[in-house]
C-alpha cells in the first residue's frame, strides 16, 4: 500500500491521539522546579540562578528548533521530524545525566540546547500536522495537542519525583530521555500528513465573518507583513505575565500561610487549570474569533495578577489558576490565528518564527522573576551557612506590576491588529 493510500483510509483520529502522547513527553519543559534545587546544590554550589539558566536556555532552543522543524515539515513530511527530533531530544536528556560539579555547563549544552532543539522540532510540527487533518475544528484541536503539553507537566511530575528519590536527578534525566525515545519513535510512525485538499466528509468552509482572505504565506512574505511583528510582540508580553506569575507560586503561597504540602497541591491544580485552559480558549475561539479572545484574555490576566498580592489562603490559589487558565489559552490560540492570518500551507515554519516571541518573553520572565525571588528571600545564618527561611512579599510587589503591565500593554498593541492584505494588492 502506498503512503498515498494509507493517508487516504487513516482515521484522522489517530494522527491527534499519537500527537497528544507524545506532548506528554514534551510537557517536562514544564517541570524544571522538580530538579532546581537538587541541580543548584549538586552542580552550581547553590547557585539557583545558574541551574534556572537551563531552563531558560531550553525554552529559548525551542523555539529554533521549532522553526527548523517547521520548515523541514513544510517541504518534505511530518514524520521524520517527528521521529529524529524525538531521537534529539532524548539524547540530550541522555547526555545531561553525564554533567557534573567539574562540567556543569554540560547541562546547558545537553538538557538546554540539545534537549529544547529536538523539543522544539516536534512541537511546532505536531501542531500544524493535526491542524491540516481538522479544518472544521482547528482551534479545538489546537487546543487540545497544546493542552497536552500542559497534562504532560502532571504526568511526569510525580514520575520525576519517584525517579529522583529512588536515582537521583541526573539519573532521572537518562530514565526519561530513554522513555522519549520511545514514545517520539513509535508514535512518529502516524504523524502523515492528509491528502492534498483533504476535507471532512460534509464539511463546507464558512465564510470569515471578518472578511479574512485565505491565502497561504512564505515566511519571508510573512515576516514582511506588520502583522507579524503585532502578534509576536503580543505573544512575547503574554506568555511573559502569565510565565512570572506561575513561577511564584509556590513561594508567594507559603509566603501567605500556605503549608509546604498545599503549595505543591496548589502548583499541581495550576498546571491542570493550565492544560483545560488550552482546550476551553482553543475551542471559544472557533466561536468568537482569536483576536477577540486574544483580547478577553490579556484583559484577565491583567486584572487577575494586581489581585494577587491582596489575596491570601486558597483564594491566592484560586487567582493563579484563573493566571494558568488565562496563560494555557495563550498557548490554544495563537497557532491558530498564526494559520487563519498567513494560510496552513507553511504553518509550521510560519509558527516556528511567531515562537521567537514566546522564547523571549519566557527568558526575560525567568530573568525578572528570579531576580525578585532573590531580593525577596529571607536569609539566615544556620550553622554557618546561609538559609532561606522566607519571602519578603513586599519586594516582590514590582514583579506583579511589571507583568500586569506586560499584559495591558499586549491588549492594546493587539486592539491595532488587521488581518494582512491580499498578496496582490501590496
Amino acid at each position: 500500500m502506498t503512503n498515498q493510500n494509507k493517508q487516504k483510509t487513516m482515521n484522522r483520529w489517530l494522527p491527534i491521539i499519537a500527537a497528544v502522547v507524545i506532548q506528554f513527553c514534551l510537557g517536562t519543559a514544564y517541570i524544571w522546579s522538580v530538579f532546581q534545587t537538587g541541580i543548584a546544590n549538586k552542580l552550581f554550589n547553590g547557585d539557583n540562578a545558574s541551574a534556572a539558566l537551563t531552563f531558560s536556555i531550553l525554552l529559548g532552543t525551542l523555539t529554533l528548533g521549532s522553526t527548523i522543524g517547521g520548515r523541514m515539515q513544510d517541504k518534505h513530511t511530518p514524520r521524520p521530524v517527528v521521529f529524529w527530533g524525538g531521537l534529539i531530544l532524548g539524547f540530550g536528556f541522555i547526555l545531561a545525566s553525564f554533567a557534573s560539579p567539574a562540567f556543569p555547563w554540560l547541562l546547558w549544552v545537553a538538557y538546554g540546547v540539545t534537549g529544547g532543539f529536538g523539543m522544539g522540532m516536534i512541537y511546532s510540527t505536531l501542531i500544524a500536522t493535526c491542524q491540516k487533518w481538522f479544518p472544521d475544528k482547528r482551534g479545538l484541536i489546537t487546543g487540545i495537542i497544546v493542552s497536552a503539553l500542559g497534562f504532560g507537566g502532571v504526568i511526569f511530575t510525580p514520575i520525576a519525583r519517584a525517579l529522583i528519590g529512588s536515582v537521583g536527578e541526573l539519573q532521572t534525566f537518562m530514565w526519561l530521555g530513554i522513555i522519549f525515545i520511545v514514545v517520539t519513535v513509535i508514535g512518529s510512525f502516524f504523524i502523515i500528513n492528509p491528502p492534498v485538499g483533504f476535507k471532512p466528509e460534509g464539511f463546507v468552509p464558512k465564510k470569515s465573518k471578518s472578511n479574512l482572505i485565505q491565502q497561504d504565506f512564505t515566511s519571508l512574505e510573512m515576516i514582511k507583513t506588520p502583522q507579524f511583528y503585532i502578534v509576536t510582540v503580543t505573544f512575547l508580553l503574554a506568555c511573559m505575565a502569565g510565565l512570572m506569575m506561575i513561577g511564584f507560586t509556590a513561594p508567594i503561597a507559603i509566603a501567605k500561610g500556605l503549608t509546604a504540602e498545599v503549595a505543591a497541591t496548589g502548583v499541581m491544580t495550576i498546571a491542570l487549570f493550565n492544560a483545560f485552559g488550552r482546550v476551553f480558549w482553543g475551542w471559544l475561539s472557533d466561536k468568537i474569533g482569536r483576536k477577540n479572545t486574544l483580547l478577553l484574555l490579556l484583559l484577565i490576566t491583567a486584572g487577575v495578577i494586581l489581585l494577587v498580592n491582596m489575596a491570601d489562603g486558597l483564594m491566592l490559589l484560586v487567582l493563579i489558576a484563573v493566571i494558568g487558565f488565562s496563560y494555557g489559552g495563550f498557548l490554544g490560540v495563537f497557532p491558530v490565528l498564526t494559520a487563519e492570518y498567513w494560510g496552513i500551507k507553511n504553518m509550521g515554519s510560519n509558527y516556528g518564527i511567531i515562537l521567537l516571541g514566546f522564547g523571549i518573553g519566557a527568558i526575560v520572565s525567568s530573568y525578572i522573576a528570579g531576580y525578585y525571588k532573590n531580593i525577596s528571600n529571607v536569609v539566615e545564618m544556620v550553622d554557618g551557612v546561609k538559609k532561606v527561611i522566607g519571602t519578603d512579599l513586599s519586594k516582590m510587589q514590582p514583579a506583579f506590576i511589571i507583568a500586569s503591565a506586560a499584559a495591558i500593554l499586549g491588549f492594546l498593541l493587539l486592539v491595532t491588529l488587521k488581518h494582512p492584505k491580499e498578496k496582490s494588492l501590496k
